[in-house]
């Protein structure tokens, strides 16, 4: 009999046989386009497939983060990227070594090329990690800026972005808090873009009781409603392009499609033209890819 992992690599297989099968060995021509903001020498298309969920990362539990590991063996990492291409997106939030994943090799082997946006870890030497990502684009850890904003310890983000304009790369801050965007712009840092999540997910457990007078479980996945509001009022006022992410509350937003289609709508009608979204995709049950392509092109009344 198998047991639950072998029953989970078993359907990993078969999804990820299903998902190659109508693109193996070719790339097709782009389907669709998406509307896209000016980004330094690029055009980006204002959706943005972030990595999250190819990286079993569901904000969930345990269980749901195993189910999305095992399913996006690199074969359906790289069939979601070409159906993002096919659809518009041109953009991919990721990791500092997405460029030699084997998921991404695959990807430029079917001729597929993404504008690559990201996240540094801030384990490694500034240098060092352009040289070696790939990406036009870097971005300031969200949770280590997070951190140090609570300590006071700012400048060593400072620090970092300095360093990181010198690489030539377009310079980005992560983080989880509006106060932090208005921080730095209040000081006129030399940055050119934020990667803001929609909801603050970093508030100490100290930060929530006096909040909330208890502290739910878990304590570090707290989702509020009145978060999204005040992320889009900070960065309509900057000048600065925001890439906000998480607009779907980590999928706490996804009950029905009218649910998703007016989360869509609060971030897309509530931020600047020169704004994008950061969406991870779980396309295991549903085309998510096409219908979230879709939604930003109704929302946006585009016609591609």
């Amino acid at each position: 009999m198998n047991t639950r992992r072998n029953f989970l690599k078993s359907s990993a297989g078969l999804a990820a046989t299903i998902a190659v099968g109508p693109l193996a060995g070719r790339q097709a021509s782009p389907l669709a386009t998406l509307p896209q903001v000016r980004f330094g020498d690029a055009e980006i298309s204002r959706l943005i497939i972030g990595q999250n969920t190819f990286g079993g990362g569901s904000h969930f539990n345990h269980l749901f983060d195993q189910l999305m590991a095992d399913w996006n063996t690199p074969e359906c990492v790289c069939q979601s990227l070409l159906r993002c291409q096919q659809n518009g997106i041109n953009a991919f939030q990721c990791g500092t070594r997405e460029n030699s994943h084997p998921r991404y090799n695959l990807f430029r082997a079917q001729g597929g090329k993404m504008y690559q946006i990201a996240i540094d870890d801030n384990k490694t030497p500034v240098e060092e990690t352009v040289r070696g990502s790939g990406a036009e684009a870097l971005y300031h850890h969200g949770e280590v800026t997070d951190v140090l904003f609570r300590a006071g310890k700012m400048d060593q983000v400072h620090e970092y972005t300095k360093r990181l304009r010198q690489t030539g790369v377009r310079v980005g801050i992560g983080t989880h808090k509006p106060e932090v965007v208005e921080y730095v712009e209040e000081r006129g840092w030399d940055v050119d873009f934020y990667m803001l999540c929609v909801y603050n997910r970093t508030r100490t457990p100290e930060e929530i009781r006096k909040l909330l007078g208890v502290l739910p479980l878990p304590a570090n996945e707290l989702y509020l409603e009145t978060d999204p509001p005040r992320a889009y009022q900070v960065a309509r006022q900057t000048p600065k392009t925001c890439l906000l992410f998480k607009i779907l509350a980590a999928g706490r937003r996804t009950h029905s499609p009218q649910e998703v289609d007016q989360a869509f709508a609060d971030a897309l009608l509530n931020i600047k033209p020169q704004d994008c979204v950061v969406v991870g995709m779980f396309p295991r049950f549903q085309d998510q890819i096409k219908e979230n392509c879709d939604r930003v092109r109704r929302i946006l009344n585009y016609n591609s």
